[in-house]
């Protein structure tokens, strides 16, 4: 187990650059996930890591080492790659053993290393079959475990669960974070998805063409979004976003289309300042006198309640835990309270405390 450093991190593909001095401190035993929309630069900044593309800029420490510049096979790492990488005409446990097998380590050795590896992830049955004998989840495990046997200092997982079904994603998560607990190893994991990102990881870093956006806990990120960015990416359904500006006596917004939400209490913004207004889905309430609305769509779910919703032609979503009876075209209040709201500068897009 280790520490990971990265220090000004740069990288140029030719004259492109699509990493931009990204620096990120994990702690030794940390499951860090990367997360962000295609083309963000997490995958390539996980390559940098691993020593898989050459970095232009700056340093990778893994613990007091330097390996920026080492060969992948010198860093002590090992990946987990979205498309498995077994190999066909090997069994489990051949697979599970080659990279020990390429450093010389006694059959004896390598048996039980394999299988103790095997029966953490719940393989023993399985080590004498065949790539193409295994379900989805099965390889995915075995991937895994052919990662656990060489002991690294850090995990990378690049995208791991792209491949499977929702309900087996579910399982593979929680299996996922149940090895991190028993092998206690840093591990750096990218996805696109922020469920699995909220859902797995000590932290989070949000990326966004090539920069870290914000570094912080699942729930740091989803309380305190530090721009309109970071609040529209974390969370499922997104949060709704309004333009406008806030009330005389710091208790109200009004909305570029005059649309007028009420908080009950005053708001940190100054009154009469230009505001993106931000409210989660699942924030909002429903009052009688509360802000006017038009029911768009409802799509039940079985445990919520997703209405799309017409605000003077601004869309809005909210999320309901109850099974309210709306209907398409149906009037409703809304309400939002003040400590629910977030606040956005429009010209920067940051965070207003």
């Amino acid at each position: 187990m280790a520490s990971l450093t990265i220090q000004h991190a740069t990288k140029s593909f030719g004259g492109l650059e699509v990493l931009h001095g990204v620096d990120i401190q994990i702690a030794d035993g940390e499951f860090v996930v990367l997360v962000g929309p295609s083309g963000c630069g997490k995958s390539t900044l996980l390559r940098l890591i691993a020593g898989l593309e050459d970095i232009t800029q700056g340093e990778i420490l893994i613990g007091d080492r330097e390996v920026s510049h080492l060969h992948p096979k010198d860093r002590d790492i090992a990946m987990v790659f979205q498309s498995y990488a077994l190999y066909p005409h090997m069994t489990v446990e051949e697979n599970m053993g080659f990279s020990l097998r390429m450093r010389d380590v006694n059959l004896s050795e390598r048996k039980d290393k394999v299988r103790a590896s095997a029966e953490i992830l719940g393989l023993t049955n399985l080590l004498g079959r065949y790539p193409r004998q295994l379900s989805g989840g099965q390889r995915q495990r075995v991937a895994m475990g052919r990662a656990i046997v060489r002991d690294p200092k850090v995990f990378l997982f690049d995208e791991p669960l792209s491949n499977l079904d929702a309900k087996l994603r579910v399982q593979m998560r929680s299996e996922i974070r149940e090895l991190h607990k028993k092998l206690g190893t840093t591990i750096v994991y990218v996805t696109h998805d922020q469920i699995e990102a909220m859902t797995m990881a000590d932290t989070i870093v949000v990326m966004r063409d090539g920069y870290v956006e914000q570094i912080g806990s699942p729930l740091d990120l989803y309380d305190r979004p530090a721009n309109i960015f970071v609040g529209s990416f974390i969370g499922s359904p997104a949060m709704n976003m309004l333009e406008g500006r806030i009330g005389g006596d710091r208790q109200s917004f009004v909305s570029n289309r005059g649309t007028q939400i009420a908080f009950g209490a005053p708001v940190s913004p100054e009154a009469d300042r230009k505001v993106i207004l931000g409210i989660r889905p699942e924030d909002i309430g429903v009052s009688e006198t509360g802000t006017p609305a038009m029911v768009r769509q409802v799509e039940p779910t079985g445990a919520d309640l997703h209405v799309n919703l017409d605000l003077d032609g601004d869309g809005f979503t909210a999320l309901f835990h109850e099974r309210l009876p709306l209907e398409e075209g149906q009037n409703m209040g809304l309400k939002v309270l003040a400590d629910q709201a977030h606040f956005f500068d429009p010209d920067s897009g940051k965070r207003i405390e």
